[in-house]
């Protein structure tokens, strides 16, 4: 049996490899209940898994916010996600998953857990477009087998702004700062699978007055960094005179952020290209792992400010090596 220790190392150990833990759990099926079918998150962004508690109600609540508990002195909005997502519980909501990502804390209220199962980004598939935008990815749980079966990633985030929207949605041009100047014909290239955190990026980038190519995943971004590359070949003209900076989420189908950034890192062609990584995945365990796989700075989702001055100094301390 393993220890405890060996546990935790395993885990720690993941990102080096293009894998990950997802959770998976169950929120209903039809109007009776039937067809349950599986989803899943990211085990990085669960802080807990609870026997549902008491929910106090909170007077105007919008659909679908069940209301708040006090979970060890801290209040914490609960959200019913079968209702989100359009399914009933056939037993009721019976679990209830503390998550903490994109600088927040809230808990989703589900079915059922079934289990923990790792996986390799590869067999995570995009699903744009699917589920009103609800779901970013599908997970072969089983690997690639005829009868494997599929979770449904949900994009937590969205759901999350889409329940509970920022007071500011817009950015300001002038709390971005000034605009950057890249070299002429260089452009930021950014990789995210979640629409909305590409239509965020993209205001922000635009803002600062930066050309940029947006990917939605990282094997995307690393086969445009490739042929950018031999664009810029042909041209007779180093690599980082087309591509300034590379912006990375870190979850993401098919290739994560942490190995685009190694990919990146170890390719004598590509090591000067400074890498920020931007990711709703926060704590220091992360940004350990950030630093593992030698990106320049790690940025949590989403402070259109943050990421203007974290963008503005990676790239003046790139101008100045």
């Amino acid at each position: 049996m393993k220890s405890v220790q060996q546990e935790v190392d395993e885990r720690s150990n993941l990102t080096n490899s293009n894998k990950f833990e997802l959770l998976l759990f169950r929120l209903g099926g039809d109007a009776n209940g039937e067809h349950s079918e599986l989803f899943g998150i990211n085990v990085f962004k669960i802080r807990e898994i609870v026997a549902m508690p008491e929910v106090t109600a909170v007077a105007g609540s919008p659909p679908h916010m069940l209301g708040v508990v006090n979970l060890r002195g801290q209040i914490i909005t609960v959200l019913d996600l079968p209702g989100i997502v359009g399914v009933t519980p056939k037993t009721g909501l019976n679990i209830m998953l503390v998550t903490e990502f994109a600088r927040t804390t809230q808990a989703f209220a589900v079915e059922s857990v079934d289990e923990i199962v790792r996986l390799d980004w590869s067999q995570v598939l995009t699903a744009e477009g699917t589920a009103g935008g609800k779901v970013t990815s599908i997970a072969r749980v089983d690997g690639d087998t005829q009868n494997t079966r599929l979770a449904q990633v949900l994009d937590v985030e969205t759901i999350l702004r889409e329940l509970v929207p920022p007071e500011r949605e817009d950015i300001d041009p002038e709390t971005i700062g000034p605009k950057v100047l890249l070299k002429p014909g260089s452009v930021v290239l950014a990789a995210d699978d979640s629409v909305v955190a590409r239509n965020l990026i993209e205001k922000g980038l635009e803002a600062m007055g930066v050309h940029f190519i947006m990917t939605k995943s990282g094997k995307e971004a690393w086969d445009r960094l490739q042929s950018i590359a031999e664009g810029a070949k042909a041209e007779g003209l180093p690599i980082t005179d087309r591509v300034a900076m590379v912006l990375t989420d870190l979850e993401m189908p098919e290739m994560d952020g942490f190995t685009l950034t190694r990919l990146i890192k170890q390719d004598p062609r590509f090591a000067k290209i400074p890498v920020v990584i931007h990711s709703s995945l926060s704590g220091k365990t992360n940004e350990d792992h950030v630093k593992g796989v030698g990106a320049d700075a790690y940025v949590a989702k989403f402070s259109a400010e943050d990421l203007a001055g974290t963008i503005r100094s990676v790239l003046g301390k790139a101008v100045a090596a």
